[in-house]
């Protein structure tokens, strides 16, 4: 059984499924859909070709599926599309998609978008990211899941964010960033592996020094990109997270891969 505030106003053609709850001054557009156990907490904001999935929660002035911030969006029939058990902090906002991308924003499921968080237009998200307070994604931006972005970072449009990996806060990255990667600094460069994150996501010793290993390779002085991930997918063809790393660099890209600081860089 839903429970709906008096003050809340939800369009009859909405879906709403079982236990939603929509608290006071909430607003639902006519084409949402609310899955099972949704709640909008007040003053909450779900309009546009939404559908939040089961168990997500939505905190007060939260803004999901309102038009793109993009001026060659045309009102297209373009969608968003979130999953289940996300938590949607205060003032956060979620574009939906448009024709110049694949018409949908998708998120998984299990993830945190804290205070004031910004997921553009044809953004696509894996399960269990973290973006923290003021963390804002441009449009087209792919991050893998577990991966975690600092507070007050922006992510350049068209950039990927391979999973597990993490950047730091008040950071502007510009390049993708390699998975289980770590990327800091007020222009984001590479600054090792995310080694705190592998060892609390239950990756084993012998995986990590091979990951360890691999990334010193890759990133070495000598030869080529293109030579370097041939010598390291020889070594490391029977290590998943190493191989999740070199079909990365393969995916063809808008943007370079994020590199380590060069010796004696400013």
């Amino acid at each position: 059984m839903e429970m709906i505030h008096p003050t809340a106003l939800i369009d009859p053609s909405a879906r709403v499924g079982d236990g939603v709850k929509v608290g006071p001054y909430s607003v639902v557009g006519a084409e949402v859909e609310l899955g099972d156990n949704v709640e909008l907490i007040s003053h909450a904001v779900v309009t546009g070709r939404t559908r939040l999935g089961a168990g997500t929660t939505v905190y007060p002035f939260a803004s999901i599926g309102h038009q793109p911030q993009d001026m060659k969006y045309d009102g297209e029939p373009s969608s968003l599309e979130i999953g289940e058990n996300n938590v949607i902090r205060e003032h956060v906002t979620i574009n939906p998609g448009t024709a110049g991308g694949d018409m949908v924003t998708r998120i998984g499921e299990g993830c945190l978008f804290m205070v004031g968080a910004h997921v553009a237009h044809d953004c696509m998200i894996g399960d269990h990211v973290v973006l923290a307070n003021n963390a804002t994604l441009g449009g087209h931006v792919k991050i893998g899941e577990w991966a975690i972005i600092g507070g007050m970072t922006a992510i350049h449009q068209y950039v990927r964010i391979g999973r597990h990996a993490i950047v730091g806060g008040m950071t502007g990255v510009e390049h993708d960033v390699i998975p289980y990667g770590s990327v800091v600094g007020d222009r984001g460069r590479l600054a090792g592996l995310n080694l705190i994150g592998l060892k609390r996501r239950g990756f084993g010793r012998d995986t990590i020094h091979d990951l360890r290993r691999a990334f010193r390779l890759l990133f070495a002085d000598e030869g080529t990109m293109t030579e370097r991930v041939s010598d390291v997918s020889e070594l490391f063809i029977e290590n998943e997270p190493v191989m999740d790393i070199v079909n990365f660099i393969q995916v063809e890209s808008s943007r370079s891969i994020c590199q380590p600081k060069m010796d004696g860089a400013d």
